[in-house]
């Protein structure tokens, strides 16, 4: 089954060229088919990119899954056009009396900066709020991560002396996850922050579980035991050079910044740099049992009683 989105959203072409399913609001509306609904909540300034990056990973489920792209009513970002985001953004006044069988939301780049000096911060808290009780299953992404671990835990972020940045190798630290079906003990995820959580922090919450660990990269998929909320402080969602376009764009403003880990495969060079690409099959199986197992086994077929 496809994910259904609008057929002008640039996604649209991109995902037609990739030979991913996907179907237009029209067609599915002829379709007598209970369809996932799905909302992102996407705070990234590369908003165009990071929607088409999660609607590719979520394309790939059997199920026909409605998306509805969400955007804050108290705060607009500058590097994603304002048409662009009346055209294919709610904001969430105009969803938050909605159920959704599913939510994400994104990182954003306000990771150095204290939770509560967040121009938004308030109406994400309301958002977070939200997931409670108008959304089966929520995944996190990254500073997305840390405020839910913040919000609902109280857990705190912590500075790194340098940038967190490359693709880093990971070990499950669980058996017999769902979330982690099909999914080897080894496996690789990129990461890109200045912060992170200490897993000390999360193993003295009981109603958290990791699920995944790197010596690098620390505690990087958490759960709540009630498998409500996924928190993954990495970026599975990632396309091949979006490391690389980080990379440049940092050497470019003249920051102090490493060439990515574990990801050119001889180094890079006069913009140049051969890319390992090691994670997406893992991205596929962690976002196609997040669909499965943790939204449709679980979301009541009635949408209004979630």
């Amino acid at each position: 089954m496809p994910i259904v989105i609008p057929k002008d959203i640039p996604a649209f072409n991109t995902l037609i060229k990739e030979n991913i399913f996907i179907m237009s609001k029209q067609r599915s509306i002829n379709q007598d088919i209970r369809p996932i609904e799905i909302a992102i909540l996407n705070l990234m300034p590369t908003k165009v990119v990071t929607e088409t990056q999660l609607m590719r990973l979520l394309s790939n489920s059997p199920l026909q899954i409605n998306v509805t792209l969400v955007g804050l009513d108290t705060y607009t970002g500058s590097h994603t056009p304002l048409e662009h985001l009346q055209k294919f953004y709610k904001p969430f006044s105009k969803i938050k009396n909605k159920k959704f069988d599913g939510m994400i939301i994104t990182g954003a780049p306000v990771e150095t900066m204290e939770f509560s000096d967040v121009a938004y911060w308030k109406e994400l808290t309301e958002i977070l709020e939200f997931t409670k009780t108008n959304v089966t299953s929520t995944i996190f992404i990254c500073w997305g991560a840390q405020a839910a671990l913040n919000y609902f835990y109280g857990i705190k972020k912590h500075p790194l002396k340098e940038k967190l940045f490359g693709v880093f190798k990971h070990v499950k630290t669980t058996a017999y996850e769902s979330l982690l079906k099909g999914v080897d003990d080894k496996f690789y995820m990129p990461h890109s922050r200045h912060t992170t959580i200490y897993k000390k922090d999360i193993d003295a919450v009981s109603d958290l579980e990791v699920l995944c660990y790197s010596k690098k990269a620390g505690a990087s998929i958490v759960k709540s035991k009630d498998d409500k909320y996924i928190f993954i402080m990495g970026h599975l969602e990632y396309d091949r050079e979006t490391l690389k376009l980080e990379y440049e764009r940092d050497l470019n403003k003249g920051l102090p910044i490493k060439a990515p880990e574990n990801y050119f495969v001889n180094g890079y060079k006069d913009g140049k740099g051969e890319i390992n690409m090691c994670w997406t099959s893992v991205a596929n199986l962690i976002y196609v049992n997040w669909l499965n197992y943790y939204v449709y086994q679980i979301t009541p077929y009635d949408i209004n009683e979630i």
